[in-house]
């Protein structure tokens, strides 16, 4: 019988797609050593073929240079079966792939690079989003350093062929290291190196794929301003841009980075595809009132290490800017945006990481424009602090005085841009009817008169009524 790809327990059915690619190695060994078939497969037969030469390439190390030549030999479609087959070996498998399986699999994608086939970006990006958040175990801390590594060997490559994966990598890596930074652990001095390496190679020589990222960029790089060479980055960016001008591109000010939105892709890089579909499970299924248990089961697989609270950060970009709902989930009874973020906000245990969850909810209030931002990503956060009055009103004045802070501080010399920002992203709020009005913040005896008055004074700029 063929090697497993995965450790399966024994009560465990095996995996459908992880079956379908053994059935096919075993259908086909015979076939799988030279002298290789002249014939030319069917459509079946060659699909059929794909998935045994992987199954091989995975299972068989010291025949996978052979198994790539028949590869070579028999593609007719820039290896777009073979990908996108390797691809759900990504997605759905690499958890419990075996250790050795692993290897092949970074192996064999870095081949798939260096022929530039059909959807090879596809698979990085994949194997991006298997790096986990707050995790130095050393299978984690191994797939960052063959993933940086793969980077950096091919950076022209894919500098000319997909540029956005490096941009993709750059997000992954800047937020990738913050926990590294966190975590003052000798092993991961070598990998750090190697991690700045590659963001400072990719800002200061091809900064327009910075750019790409939009806002989020900056925030990301404020959290390593402790790293003297991001910190470096971080100067020449507000004070002098025009060291970051190309041919063809010019860059003035860093208000042109907070004008552009994160597009939700970048959100999701930080989320693995298990979490995923367990966050929009719960966040379309499970009905508010019933989710303590999945919450705990949640907390218990994604968030059951201290250096793991920071996931949170990622958690909530992603619900606030790539998990939207449509109206008749939003209308239900099933368990809201907000109530999660807020669960999740109560959850963190250091001042840091719930200043981090705190910057993540409301970094596009910050430089809102309703003309290319969507309301959807500013909603979880006025839901929150209303719904949380009175009974969790503490949470509505942590919020608040927050909020109040990014504005005054965030960035003194743009504060205009801000506060007009913060009093659009209030103003459409209202007129949308998110919120029938802002009386319950502005005229809320819980909350002290200071800061009903800072809000007051906000929502003015902005000529916010109240009903």
């Amino acid at each position: 019988m063929a090697s497993r790809l995965t450790l399966t327990p024994p009560f465990e059915a095996e995996n459908e797609f992880e079956a379908s690619l053994r059935q096919a190695f075993e259908s086909l060994k015979p076939t799988l050593r030279p002298p290789f078939s002249l014939s030319i497969p069917n459509p079946d037969e060659y699909a059929l073929l794909n998935r045994a030469i992987l199954h091989g390439v995975l299972t068989e190390p010291h025949f996978a240079k052979t198994h790539i030549k028949h590869l070579h030999a028999l593609v007719t479609d820039g290896y777009a079966t073979f990908l996108n087959s390797l691809l759900n070996v990504v997605h759905h498998l690499y958890p419990r792939l075996l250790a050795s399986v692993k290897t092949q699999l970074l192996w064999v994608s870095e081949e798939t690079v260096r022929v530039l086939g059909i959807g090879y970006d596809a698979v990085l990006v994949s194997l991006l989003r298997q790096i986990g958040g707050g995790n130095c175990g050393d299978g984690n801390l191994w797939l960052c350093s063959k993933l940086v590594t793969l980077f950096l060997e091919q950076f022209e490559c894919l500098l000319e062929d997909a540029p956005h994966v490096l941009s993709f990598a750059l997000y992954s890596f800047l937020r990738v290291l913050a926990d590294h930074c966190r975590v003052g652990v000798e092993k991961l001095e070598t990998l750090k190196r190697l991690e700045i390496h590659f963001c400072v190679k990719i800002v200061r020589e091809e900064f327009h794929l910075s750019l790409l990222i939009g806002r989020d960029f900056i925030r990301l790089l404020q959290d390593l301003v402790h790293v003297p060479e991001f910190r470096a980055i971080l100067k020449d960016i507000v004070f002098d841009p025009f060291k970051f001008n190309a041919v063809g591109f010019e860059f003035k000010d860093v208000s042109q980075i907070y004008s552009t939105r994160t597009s939700s892709r970048y959100s999701l890089l930080r989320i693995s595809p298990e979490m995923e579909i367990q966050l929009r499970f719960l966040l379309s299924n499970v009905k508010l009132g019933h989710q303590r248990r999945h919450q705990m089961w949640f907390a218990r697989k994604f968030l059951n290490d201290p250096d793991k609270e920071f996931v949170a950060v990622d958690i909530v970009r992603f619900i606030c800017c790539a998990h939207h709902p449509p109206n008749e989930v939003i209308q239900s009874d099933v368990v809201p945006r907000w109530a999660l973020i807020g669960w999740l906000l109560t959850a963190c245990r250091s001042s840091h990481a719930v200043a981090n969850v705190k910057l993540a909810l409301f970094y596009d209030w910050l430089f809102f424009d309703e003309r290319v931002d969507s309301i959807m990503n500013i909603e979880p956060a006025v839901l929150l602090m209303v719904h949380s009055v009175p009974q969790y009103i503490d949470i509505t004045r942590s919020l608040l005085e927050f909020l109040l802070h990014l504005v005054d501080n965030y960035d003194v010399e743009r504060k205009d841009v801000i506060v007009k920002g913060v009093a659009s992203a209030f103003q459409l709020l209202v007129r949308k009817g998110v919120v029938r009005s802002l009386d319950v913040l502005t005229s809320c005896p819980a909350l002290s008169p200071g800061l009903r008055e800072g809000l007051g004074r906000l929502l003015s700029c902005g000529k916010v009524g109240s009903s």
